[in-house]
């Protein structure tokens, strides 16, 4: 009986001392990315939040689970956050057209042929990723061909960067696009007094409001293959920029269902349904996965396909400029319109006029110190005269380092050598907040953030070029670099109370690494595997 007792009171005390949590992870190297950026080795998950972050001793000493994780000393780190992209976009891109790294306009055509080939009937031919910087010559292409091959099935093939597209004859006569045709913000572009089929920037639109609406069951055949993709890259939150509210619609749906579990920043496009919709006018819109906080304004083009707005020239195009997509007075009245409110102003600026311009707007209305973190999206090119802005408005500079590696190749050709220096300038761009949000902008670039990583700490492409890197000046350290990918993106988003760092009471989203981000060698980086991605504790790849 005595030993029937004791046995009770041992069983009763283990009882009282150990915890039971959902998920222990242990022997790890825990990244927390917490203000000191310390390294734990053990942490404890319930309800999907963390409730305890230690040593391997002190975890396991005090909480038990039926799920235990031995990491074998595999890196952890938060889960990375992408701050601009275009997660619909991308799912959208998975099923059309891939022309990514197409090295000619040949090869475009050929792609096209086959798609058509496996894909047949009189439906829109839709495409995304050719760039003619990578082609012989450097030329744009022209709809010749796409006119022969497809006289009666409409076609359009956006560039890379998304403000530049190739249409067909038949595309255009279903737009009712006419040669002469002019358009503020875009180009119809002309040759010999006939179209060419290429769009620039706000000209695509006109296209593009052709091509069919899409069903729910296309929203979900696109979401769901593009959140696949990103979890394996260790993805667990990403901001899309420049949703209508009929596209937030199909997210939330499919979050409400848990078929999309992506975490979600959404920036509402700037377009007049955007002002009149329940996510605007109910002072934005939060859930547990989805966060609709912010307006995507659209300042210039890109830099690529000449739409970005030089204040001087480009240096490959006497007398050209670039433009605006909108006024002056326009963005004007979007930042008096939002500035009473809590959404925050995001617009996408390239160069270094468009980038003045908005910049000065911003000032007027943030009238110095706030935290209102309205944001420039890219800050591609800036003047010399107007990095102040920044720091002196709290202006969050968005920025995508491989845009950087990608652009090298040619942004000289473009900008000359003394405005280059302004170009790509992250250092100069943290230095003004001490904090700097990193992004990929996919599709334009790849998802994979480890491309990120190597760009903006060795300023080096996947092929190791330049050998030295790019303009290292302005190269990030490791640690920075991590916390651009993680809690100032969280931050950008104002999600930094929930996501962006391992420490008690966040969501329980990190990933397990086969190897350690900072530590590795600058030519292994892109080796780097992702084994286990986790959102809100639960195991997503």
């Amino acid at each position: 009986m005595r030993l029937f007792i004791a046995f009770a009171i041992v069983l009763l005390f283990s009882a009282c001392i150990h915890q039971r949590v959902d998920l222990i992870v242990h022997h790890a190297q825990i990244y927390t990315v917490n203000n000191e950026f310390t390294v734990a080795e053990a942490m404890a998950i319930q309800d999907g939040k963390i409730v305890a972050v230690g040593t391997n001793d002190d975890i396991l000493k005090e909480y038990q689970s039926d799920s235990i994780v031995n990491a074998h000393n595999a890196t952890v780190y938060p889960g990375f956050i992408d701050a601009h992209a275009h997660f619909l976009g991308y799912g959208q891109s998975l099923y059309s057209v891939d022309l990514m790294f197409v090295p000619s306009w040949q090869e475009v055509i050929d792609k096209v042929k086959a798609f058509a080939a496996k894909h047949p009937g009189k439906g829109w031919i839709k495409g995304r990723g050719w760039d003619q910087n990578r082609f012989p010559g450097k030329q744009f292409p022209t709809n010749a061909e796409l006119n022969l091959l497809f006289p009666d099935r409409p076609v359009i093939l956006e560039r890379v960067d998304g403000h530049a597209s190739i249409a067909n004859d038949y595309a255009l006569a279903l737009a009712d696009v006419k040669a002469g045709q002019t358009i503020e913000g875009g180009q119809f572009t002309m040759q010999n007094g006939k179209l060419t089929g290429l769009l620039i920037d706000n000209a695509v639109g006109v296209v593009e409001r052709k091509v069919p609406e899409a069903t729910a069951a296309d929203y979900k055949d696109w979401l769901i293959a593009a959140q696949q993709n990103c979890f394996a890259t260790g993805l667990t939150t990403i901001t899309d920029c420049g949703l209508s509210p009929s596209e937030v619609d199909q997210v939330d749906a499919l979050q409400k269902f848990n078929d999309l579990k992506m975490r979600l920043y959404v920036m509402l496009s700037d377009k007049p349904s955007t002002y009149t919709s329940k996510y605007f006018t109910g002072g934005g819109y939060v859930t547990d996965k989805l966060m609709v906080k912010g307006i995507k304004v659209y300042g210039d083009g890109a830099l690529g396909s000449r739409g970005a707005c030089l204040i001087q020239p480009y240096s490959d195009k006497a007398g050209w400029s670039g433009f605006l997509l909108s006024s002056a007075a326009h963005f004007d009245s979007i930042a008096a319109k939002l500035i009473t409110t809590d959404f925050q102003m995001c617009t996408h600026a390239i160069g270094d006029s468009a980038n003045r311009t908005i910049l000065k707007v911003y000032a007027k209305y943030l009238k110095g110190k706030n935290d209102k973190r309205w944001r420039i999206e890219h800050a591609q090119i800036i003047n010399p005269a107007d990095f102040h802005y920044f720091g002196d408005n709290n202006i969050i500079p968005s920025v995508q380092p491989t845009h950087a590696t990608s652009d090298m190749y040619w942004a000289g050709d473009r900008l000359g050598v003394d405005r280059l220096k302004g170009g790509y300038a992250y250092k100069q761009l943290l230095d003004q907040n001490n904090w700097l949000p990193l992004g990929t902008d996919f599709p334009v670039e790849e998802i994979n953030p480890f491309k990120t990583f190597l760009a903006a700490v060795a300023r080096q492409d996947s092929k190791g070029f330049p050998a030295g890197g790019f303009q290292m000046e302005n190269a990030l350290s490791r640690e920075q670099t991590i916390r651009g990918m993680t809690i100032w993106a969280a931050k950008a988003n104002r999600m930094e109370k929930q996501v962006g760092s391992i420490e008690i009471g966040k969501k329980a989203d990190f990933i397990i690494l086969d190897k350690d981000l900072m530590k590795v060698p600058s030519d292994s980086i892109l080796q780097v595997k992702v084994l286990k991605t986790y959102l809100n504790g639960e195991r997503v790849f």
